[in-house]
C-alpha cells in the first residue's frame, strides 16, 4: 500500500477524538490489562478454558465490592457462563443486562502472519489476537466501565446484570439457558449486547457510521438428501443421486427469496439513503418507496456491504455423496445454511426449499429447532444514549439502526420477549480491519479506549435514569 494511503489511517489511529480522556487514563490501562489476559486464554471449543476466563472476570467484580452472592459462575457443557448483579440501593425500574461472550473461534498459528493468534500483541497502533474484535474488546470494555462507575461512587437507579456466555460461536446453548432455565436470574427490561453495533471509518478518516443492532436474522440449517438404489458405474442411469442433488442446488443458486422490510431495516435505509450517493443511494430510495421493488432490492444486495439485508438468503455449505469410485451413488446430500428474515418461520423456509428443489426425490429436512428471531422495538432511550455516547467521541458520525445478517446470543432473549440492543462502541478501518474469525484479527488501540468511555457514558445514562 502506498505511503500516501497509510498516512490518513495512522492519523486516525493516533488522533484524540472529541471528548476522549487523556492517553494515560488509568481505566484505559485497566481495560488493556483485562483485554490482554482474555486474549491470552484460548477460549475455543475443545480446550475447556472458558471457565478460567470466567473465574478471572469474577475476581475483578469481587475485588470491586460486588457481594459473593451476586457473582455466579454457571458451568454447562464443558464451558461456563458468568452472571454478576450490581444491585441498586433503591431500584425504581427493572434491571438492564449487559451481554457479551467469552468464547472465540479456533485459529491456527500457521494460518496467521507475524503474530500468534493466542498471544496478545500490540504493534503499529493495533492490538492483534483472536477475539480482539469478536468480542473480547466487549468483555474488557463492559467490565471496565462497570468497575469505573462503581469506583466513582455512581449509584444506579436499577440493577445492572452482567451475562457473559461461553459458547456463542458454537450454537449458543448458554444464551438459550439464560432465556429459559436461568430466566429468574436474568429477568430484565432489556439487554445491551457488546456483540453488536460498532462503527467504521474510511482510510481517509471519514466516519462511515455506527450501527445499533435491533434485529438479526434467524440462523437455520437444512439438509437436502437424495437416495438411490445405486448400481455399477459401468452402467449409468438417468436417476443419479448426485445429479439430482446438483440440479436442486443450481436452482437454489439462482433463486431469490422475496424482499422484505421491517422497522429496523426501514430505519437503516432511511438513514443510509441520506448519505449514500450514486446508484446504491438511488436503489435505497426506490426500495423505501416500494418494498416490493425486487429490482431495487437486487441492486442493493449487489453491493458487498449490503448482502442479505433485503431478504432471506440460503447457501450450500457442505456436500457429501457416493460410497465408491466405481459405483453409482446411493446417497448424496448437502447442508444448506439459511439466514432468515426476523419473524419468518424456519418451517416456512423448509417448505420453500422443497419448492425450489422441484424434485420429489430431494428430501428437505431441518437440522435444528430454532424459533424465528424477532426484531426489538426502536426505543428512544436506548437509541438516544447510544447516539450520544458515539457522537461524544466521534463528532458528527451518523448512527443507523441495523439488522445483523449473522447470529448472536440476542436471539433467544428476543424470542422470550426481552428486547436486545447491540450497542458496542468499538470501531475499525473498513475494509482492512474487517478480520473477525479470520487471519490476523486486530483492533485499533484507540478503539478499545473509545469503547471503555462509550460504555461508561451509556451505562451511566441508562442505569441512572429514574
Amino acid at each position: 500500500m502506498p505511503l500516501c494511503k497509510l498516512l490518513p489511517i495512522a492519523a486516525l489511529l493516533m488522533s484524540t477524538a472529541v471528548g476522549a480522556t487523556p492517553a494515560n487514563d488509568p481505566w484505559h490501562a485497566k481495560a488493556r490489562t483485562l483485554y490482554e489476559h482474555a486474549i491470552n486464554i484460548p477460549t475455543v471449543l475443545g480446550r475447556d478454558r472458558v471457565p478460567e476466563l470466567a473465574a478471572y472476570l469474577a475476581d475483578q467484580y469481587r475485588a470491586a465490592g460486588i457481594p459473593e452472592a451476586d457473582i455466579k459462575i454457571m458451568p454447562y457443557d464443558k464451558t461456563a457462563a458468568l452472571i454478576v448483579r450490581w444491585r441498586a440501593a433503591n431500584a425504581t425500574r427493572k434491571p438492564i443486562m449487559v451481554m457479551a461472550h467469552m468464547d472465540v473461534v479456533e485459529a491456527r498459528r500457521e494460518d496467521w502472519g507475524a503474530t500468534d493468534p493466542f498471544v496478545f500483541t500490540e504493534k503499529d497502533g493495533y492490538y492483534y489476537g483472536r477475539g480482539t474484535s469478536d468480542i473480547k474488546q466487549g468483555i474488557a470494555a463492559t467490565t471496565t466501565a462497570i468497575l469505573k462507575l462503581k469506583a466513582s461512587g455512581f449509584q444506579p437507579k436499577r440493577d445492572i446484570i452482567v451475562f457473559y456466555t461461553g459458547d456463542e460461536e458454537t450454537g449458543g446453548p448458554g444464551a438459550q439457558l439464560g432465556a429459559t432455565e436461568w430466566h429468574a436470574l436474568l429477568d430484565v427490561e432489556y439487554g445491551l449486547n457488546a456483540d453488536g453495533g460498532g462503527g467504521g471509518f474510511a482510510a481517509d478518516g471519514r466516519a462511515l457510521g455506527f450501527t445499533i443492532q435491533t434485529a438479526e436474522k434467524t440462523y437455520a440449517n437444512y439438509t437436502l438428501t437424495v437416495r438411490n438404489r445405486g448400481g455399477h458405474s459401468s452402467q449409468p442411469r438417468a436417476d443419479n443421486a448426485i445429479y439430482a442433488l446438483a440440479n436442486a442446488l443450481h436452482r437454489l443458486e439462482t433463486y431469490r427469496f422475496a424482499p422484505q422490510i421491517n422497522p429496523t431495516t426501514r430505519a437503516y435505509f432511511a438513514g443510509r439513503q441520506t448519505v449514500e450517493k450514486g446508484a446504491l443511494g438511488n436503489a435505497m430510495r426506490a426500495w423505501l418507496k416500494n418494498p416490493n421493488n425486487g429490482a431495487a432490492a437486487d441492486a442493493i444486495e449487489a453491493d458487498e456491504g449490503e448482502i442479505g439485508v433485503t431478504r432471506t438468503r440460503c447457501v450450500a455449505t457442505r456436500l457429501l455423496g457416493g460410497h465408491a469410485d466405481n459405483a453409482l451413488p446411493q446417497m448424496a446430500s448437502a447442508n444448506i445454511n439459511c439466514r432468515i428474515m426476523p419473524g419468518v418461520s424456519p418451517d416456512a423456509i423448509r417448505a420453500e426449499l422443497e419448492k425450489i428443489a422441484g424434485d420429489r426425490t430431494v428430501l428437505v429436512t431441518r437440522n435444528d429447532s430454532y424459533l424465528a428471531s424477532l426484531d426489538s422495538p426502536l426505543r428512544a432511550d436506548v437509541l438516544g444514549a447510544y447516539t450520544e455516547a458515539v457522537q461524544a467521541r466521534q463528532k458528527g458520525a451518523p448512527v443507523f439502526a441495523e439488522m445483523s445478517t449473522g447470529a448472536s446470543d440476542a436471539r433467544p432473549f428476543r424470542v422470550a420477549g426481552i428486547p436486545i440492543y447491540g450497542v458496542d462502541g468499538s470501531w475499525g478501518v473498513v475494509p482492512v480491519d474487517s478480520r473477525a474469525h479470520g487471519r490476523d484479527e486486530r483492533l485499533p488501540v484507540k478503539a478499545l479506549d473509545d469503547d471503555v468511555d462509550h460504555w461508561t457514558q451509556m451505562l451511566g445514562k441508562l442505569a441512572g435514569q429514574e
